[in-house]
């Protein structure tokens, strides 16, 4: 599929034409805009197109992202976006950066946490960077599709009825929602205390230590302070498992079940559908128990671009195989230099230049007549580049001399497959 934009800038539908376009480049009367996917601009004027209806579907997620713009009768185009799933890392290490700096270069003062208001609408940096990709993701089809109408589908998750469901226990009712675990307890310290009965669950007691400390089974930057990622230790434990001289029993590192992305789905799925009415005529939801039965009736495949399909409302769309794969990626690293300090008290630079021999991060390149990715660059000219799904072609590196450059690449690495069997 080869999409199309009139002189303006403005798309129109698609072709299969290819002898047509081959000519059209070949005669000037049309020129490349980007070659994934492959999209060319025409150089005369043309009046107005005539567009048929075109249906969006966006399947939101928090790890992955479906996408399918079809017809009646055929499917324009579908990929799956993968989200970036590092802020919350790269936050906590920031904010490590920032204490130790302060640390080091001024003098002690009281940490402030308290002074930092937030407006309205205010949303975690995590969460709202999942919501600015889904919109970006939405505006680059409108780039190179003429969409009519678009659909999403919000999803609701009753975490307490999984929780419950997952623990055996009976399902909540009415005012029992309100009535959490940790009712009536100050903080989640408190709970866990209480859980455990007040009891070291490392030596049940054994050591004497009367001091009782709670626990991270992951580390905080990694699973929070959730209840079930905290178990209770008394000092003595707790201080010889961080030293590494007292080993904890696997039912005590084992963390329960995490609903991060049901959290995520419950805060993001009205924010982004508001944000999404604002910016598009047209927009209407629906639910996964909608898009299931629709699956399901119509015989087709669990993936996120076939769920997609079904929320457009077009499930019978003819598709040619070709699925688009997206990858979101880091854009910035204002990290300025290493955190190891090497002799002499230098520290080596984290910043690596922006073109290193003419190629960039994540730039796509040719290496034996297959494309690849640049994932990493040395300034002696041997490049660490990787396939679509990030594994690498071989255990060395390779020589840019023998990599030929297709196209730099701006925040997502892009790719494409053709699927055997078309649905």
């Amino acid at each position: 599929m080869v999409y199309v934009l009139n002189k303006n800038g403005q798309p129109i539908m698609p072709t299969e034409r290819y002898g047509k376009v081959r000519r059209m480049l070949k005669s000037g009367k049309a020129t490349v805009i980007r070659r994934c996917p492959f999209t060319i601009q025409l150089t005369y004027d043309i009046g107005k197109p005539e567009t048929q209806p075109v249906s969006l579907g966006i399947d939101a997620g928090s790890k992955t992202i479906g996408v399918s713009a079809t017809t009646k009768a055929k499917v324009l185009y579908e990929a799956e976006v993968t989200l970036r799933n590092d802020i919350v890392e790269l936050l906590s290490t920031r904010s490590e950066n920032r204490r130790a700096r302060r640390s080091r270069k001024t003098r002690y003062r009281q940490p402030r946490f308290n002074n930092r208001a937030k407006h309205e609408g205010w949303l975690a940096p995590s969460v709202q960077q999942k919501i600015d990709t889904h919109l970006a993701v939405i505006r680059r089809i409108h780039e190179i599709l003429p969409i009519s109408d678009i659909t999403v589908e919000v999803a609701s998750f009753d975490l307490q009825r999984l929780k419950a469901d997952l623990e055996g226990l009976k399902r909540p009712k009415g005012e029992e929602y309100q009535q959490g675990e940790q009712l009536g307890f100050w903080n989640a310290r408190e709970y866990v205390l209480w859980r455990d009965n007040h009891l070291c669950q490392c030596c049940k007691g054994k050591s004497k230590d009367k001091v009782l400390e709670v626990h991270h089974r992951e580390s905080r930057k990694t699973g929070g302070d959730a209840p079930n990622n905290l178990v209770t230790l008394c000092k003595t434990c707790h201080t010889g498992h961080h030293k590494g001289t007292v080993t904890l029993p696997e039912s005590i590192t084992k963390r329960g079940t995490s609903f991060r992305d049901a959290v995520f789905m419950g805060i993001m799925r009205w924010a982004f559908y508001d944000r999404l009415k604002e910016l598009y005529p047209n927009v209407d939801k629906t639910y996964g128990y909608i898009t299931k039965h629709t699956r399901i009736s119509h015989i087709l495949e669990k993936a996120h671009h076939i769920d997609a399909r079904c929320i457009s409302g077009n499930p019978n769309a003819v598709s040619d195989g070709t699925v688009y794969y997206q990858k979101k990626v880091r854009c910035h690293n204002r990290q300025i230099h290493k955190m190891s300090i090497g002799k002499g008290g230098y520290r080596k630079l984290n910043q690596a230049p922006k073109e290193v021999r003419g190629f960039r991060l994540f730039d796509k390149v040719l290496y034996r007549r297959q494309e690849y990715t640049v994932y990493g660059r040395r300034s002696s000219g041997f490049f660490d580049i990787r396939d679509m799904d990030g594994s690498k072609v071989n255990k060395g590196s390779i020589s840019c001399k023998k990599l030929k450059l297709i196209e730099h690449q701006q925040s997502y690495v892009t790719g494409f497959r053709k699927i055997k069997t078309a649905v």
